[in-house]
């Protein structure tokens, strides 16, 4: 009874964090100069998974909820991300530059076009180490677009433009700006939650292991 609460209290959540995000970049809160760093966009980012942390850290029940989750489903969630393809159409047609588009593209597209064999095959506690590799990459693909999108704002402004003056503004503008905001950290989520459940495997089969053992010996 208390998972479906939790259950229907997450999505209300969820909808409520995609309309803020729809809202906000309506409202052209993410736009940011060239010249200056993200910090909308970063914020975007960061506060969801800093409100998913403190909730998991503080409540037990949520955490029974999060571990109760099916990896298998969580996983397959990732195969949205095959529309990565659109991050190489727009470069194709100069409106991303290359150094972002490129990585996020390939990146997307190699996780969600294997989440669905990943899901049917590795989730389980026979392959846990490859499990957690595969989500791990997942996350990586994620960082690289995040940094290339922003992180070099900090360092050097002129590399947010190619050699035809292609910037990543379009990034803070719908429909692209719901990716930084709410696509990139609910799927950061997603792969910490299934990361976490796969480092518990090895506890349940010690567990298993000890309790036979016990049953043996008595």
């Amino acid at each position: 009874m208390r998972n479906t609460g939790y259950a229907k209290l997450t999505a209300g959540l969820i909808a409520m964090w995609f309309t803020f995000s729809l809202s906000a970049s309506a409202l052209h809160l993410f736009n940011t100069a060239p010249n200056r760093p993200p910090l909308p966009l970063l914020l975007a980012v960061l506060v969801p998974l800093s409100i998913f942390f403190l909730w998991y850290r503080s409540s037990q029940s949520f955490r029974e909820f999060i571990l109760s989750l099916s990896p298998q489903t969580l996983t397959i969630v990732q195969s949205w991300r095959i529309a990565g393809y659109v991050f190489l159409a727009l470069y194709t047609y100069g409106i991303l530059p290359g150094f972002l588009a490129l990585p996020a593209g390939w990146g997307d597209i190699f996780i969600g076009a294997t989440s669905i064999g990943v899901a049917a095959k590795l989730a389980n506690p026979n392959h846990r180490k490859s499990f957690i590799i595969w989500q791990v990459l997942g996350i990586t693909d994620l960082f690289v677009a995040i940094s290339a999108g922003a992180v070099a704002r900090f360092v050097a402004p002129e590399r947010f433009t190619d050699v035809h003056g292609v910037t990543t503004a379009p990034m803070t503008v719908l429909p692209l700006s719901l990716i930084p905001t709410f696509a990139v950290p609910l799927f950061l989520i997603l792969h910490i939650i299934c990361i976490v459940q796969a480092r518990r495997w090895s506890e349940q089969i010690r567990g298993g292991i000890r309790t036979r053992a016990a049953s043996l010996a008595a």
